[in-house]
């Protein structure tokens, strides 16, 4: 794995994206590339037919005349429109793995039908963003500075003289709110979100969260802990800013994380600790970053890590840091975490 390049980095930059990055890991090839309501739509028909008016969590509203209909948003968020049938034209952000194949960010979309103006940190092809005449552009926000997720700041500027943009929070607030969010921008956008498929994927992810909330009263003892992997480093995360750990926590979940005063030099994101202290915080369960610009589970190396007893049990499971915003897509981040507690050994 290369090393990451902080080149025109801020701390958001470094910490953001769900708080447990390793982002000697997701950073690790910036550059540039190649040359508190819903949305105004009272239905469907509505939305199809413009004007369209939509106020993001920067308490920013964007007009226009029609609906848009050429969309550019960060990949996460095009992944989670696709999932309500709403498709967008260019996205930036983790789009293609290595192979040419779909990145776990970019969700069911055909990634061979989206134009990707940048498919890392500091990636973002502004001539050819031009190009697609976008009407909107839609991003995740990290911090509460109102800093769209993936939106280079050497080039913001100019990006924003080409479309208005929208950004909905993932910051310190607890899943189920960005959930709500993406759902009405998604409606304001066209989306019909009394569908059966949309209905049914709500039902099942609030049955997921009940079966994590009973797995988690049923078993208090176990000890979750939630990391990522980079080539030096082993990330530790705190629970009081990522949408997803703060909603296990309200579950009940009982999750071990570093203090808050060692939290606070990284903003209260997370600790990083050398391979040799891998060990400091024992867990039953560990879940760890399914990103691909981390290290998995399976290619970690590391003699201290086979040894902690979480790994010896078999006791490790994939996490999600940055969802897809919709229903289907996190329904099994709840599910699996359950069947692990439900299942786990205590072992810590």
């Amino acid at each position: 794995m290369s090393n990451a390049r902080a080149t025109h980095l801020t701390r958001r930059g470094i910490l953001a994206a769900g708080g447990a990055v390793g982002l000697g890991a997701v950073l690790a090839a910036c550059g540039d590339d190649d040359p508190k309501s819903g949305g105004s739509a009272d239905s469907t028909k509505d939305a199809a037919s413009g004007p369209w008016t939509f106020k993001d969590d920067r308490d920013e509203t964007v007009k226009l005349d029609k609906v848009p209909a050429n969309i550019v948003a960060f990949t996460g968020v095009a992944a989670a429109l696709f999932d309500y049938g709403i498709e967008v034209k260019g996205v930036f952000g983790p789009t293609k793995t290595k192979n040419g194949k779909a990145d776990v960010q970019a969700g069911d979309m055909d990634v061979s039908k989206v134009t990707v103006l940048g498919n890392v940190y500091g990636q973002f092809n502004v001539e050819k963003y031009a190009t697609l005449a976008p009407d909107v552009l839609i991003s995740t926000m990290f911090d509460d500075a109102g800093t769209l997720w993936y939106v280079p700041a050497e080039s913001k500027d100019k990006i924003s003289k080409l479309a208005p943009s929208v950004g909905i929070s993932v910051y310190d607030r607890q899943l189920p709110k960005p959930l709500e969010r993406m759902l009405a921008l998604a409606e304001s956008l066209g989306a019909d979100v009394k569908a059966a498929k949309t209905v049914e994927a709500k039902k099942n992810f609030e049955a997921a969260a009940e079966r994590l909330r009973a797995a988690a009263k049923a078993r208090p003892e176990i000890k979750v802990l939630a990391g990522s992997a980079s080539q030096d480093i082993f990330y530790v995360s705190g629970s009081n800013l990522s949408i997803d750990l703060e909603y296990f926590k309200a579950l009940g979940v009982n999750l071990v994380e570093p203090p808050a005063k060692v939290l606070k030099a990284s903003g209260g994101w997370f600790e990083n600790l050398s391979w040799e202290n891998v060990d400091k915080y024992p867990a039953d369960i560990i879940i760890m970053d399914d990103r691909t610009a981390t290290i998995q589970p399976a290619d970690i190396t590391e003699a201290t890590w086979k040894k902690l007893p979480a790994v010896k049990a078999g006791q490790v499971i994939g996490r999600t840091p940055e969802p897809i915003l919709s229903y289907d897509k996190c329904t099994p981040m709840l599910n699996n975490l359950a069947e692990a507690i439900e299942k786990a050994k205590k072992v810590a």
